[in-house]
This record gives structure tokens, sequence and C-alpha cells, in this order.
């Protein structure tokens, strides 16, 4: 897919999976690396030199990021979703060239890490270059938080789309306590609240609360129709 051209202020959903389909995240270390370049690497006054590569650092050590000078984006991450072999990014962008740096950085830094922690030889860990669609209509722009934030009800219940979910309040707090998406923090329970950038989405949602309320009745509903061509995007 050829990628279009990145307008500031334009949305745009970015995503990419590992290699041949297989797992980018082999534990929870390796998502929350993941998770601390989103936030460490959206920042115009960042290089890859500035980030310590290495795996053997504990998450409290890759933290200082946190205790920064405010940062100058490159994008806002209005969402994201971490799946075992692949992700999805809702990014908009902030300055001239920012997807496309913040992308480069992104996966060039997890490119390595991956490599040395394990010992992989240099080898490609994602499938190409990342694919990136423009959000330009109503309907693209309403139901693409919704799929992204949904994604992870697969890993749990791997059928549900066909089948259905016979007890929706298990599907509820599965997602609600899946670490590896921004939805915890639209729903107000605080999970890495300094990585997304949510007060434009949570607007248009009209707050925490509705979005929840439509998240928790789609499952209740099964009502993914809705997504349309949406689902073209799942990569298993």
């Amino acid at each position: 897919m050829k990628k279009p051209q990145f307008v500031n202020n334009q949305i745009y959903h970015i995503y990419n999976r590992g290699m041949l389909k297989m797992k980018i995240f082999l534990g929870d270390a390796d998502f929350v690396r993941f998770i601390h370049y989103l936030f460490f690497l959206n920042d115009q006054d960042t290089h890859i030199r500035d980030t310590n590569l290495s795996y053997k650092l504990s998450i409290k050590q890759v933290q200082p990021a946190l205790l920064r000078k405010p940062r100058k984006l490159l994008v806002e991450i209005l969402g994201f979703v971490l799946m075992d072999n692949h992700f999805h990014l809702i990014l908009r962008q902030k300055v001239n060239g920012g997807i496309v740096k913040f992308m480069q950085r992104l996966g060039t830094a997890y490119t390595m890490y991956m490599n040395e922690k394990y010992d992989r030889g240099g080898g490609h860990v994602f499938c190409g270059g990342y694919k990136a669609r423009m959000v330009d209509n109503d309907s693209y722009f309403l139901y693409l938080p919704y799929y992204v934030h949904l994604n992870p009800l697969d890993v749990a219940f791997p059928k549900w789309k066909e089948k259905g979910i016979k007890d929706p309040k298990e599907a509820i707090r599965f997602l609600e306590s899946y670490r590896w998406s921004s939805y915890p923090d639209y729903i107000g329970k605080e999970n890495f609240p300094s990585v997304t950038q949510r007060d434009f989405l949570l607007e248009s949602f009209g707050g925490p609360k509705p979005h929840q309320r439509e998240i928790n009745q789609w499952i209740k509903e099964k009502s993914l129709e809705k997504l349309g061509t949406l689902s073209a995007f799942d990569f298993k």
C-alpha cells in the first residue's frame, strides 16, 4: 500500500506486523520497551543516540525520560494497541515530516533492541515498512478508535467476531485490564497516561464514560459490522 502524503494536523492509522506474522512481543518487557519508545522518541529534541537500547536495563532505568523537560511533539499519539504480532497507532502529525521521523526512530530503536536481546544477528523484525492510511471520512474517524481498542479481545476470545461472546462481563473485564493499549487511560484507569494525547478523541466521545459505555455495548451486541472495511486491517 502506497503511503499517503502526511499533512500536519491530519489523523492517520499506522500499523505493522512481525516478519512472516511472527511475534514481535515475546514478553511483558518487550511490550513495556515499545511503549517506552512511543513516549521517549516522540520529541523533536530526542535522537536515537540518546536512547539506551540495552535490553538489560530494568523498567525503572528506562523511565528517566518522564523527568525530562517538556517535549516538542512530532506527533500526537491519539491511541494505540500492541498485540503479540502487530500494532496499531492513531497519530496526528504536529510538524512537517513528523510521522516519518517518528516511525523511523521507533522501527530502528525497537529492531535494535530485539536483535540485541534475542541475539538475532541484525535480522528484520517488522514486515517491511509500516502501513499508513489517512483518516479521511467521518465513518473511519468515528469507528477507528473502537476497532483499535477492541483488538485485544482476539487474545482471549479468538472467534468472537464470528461466534460472539458468551460472557460479555468477562470480555469487558479483560479489555479493561489489557495493559498494552490506550483504552484503560481513555476510561480513566491510569495505565500509561504520558504516552497519549487524549483530549481530542475524548471530546468527540463525549468523555471517558460514554466511550466505555459504547465499547461495552459493542461487546454485548457484537456490532462489528459497523466497522465495514476496517476489518481488512485484522492481521490474523
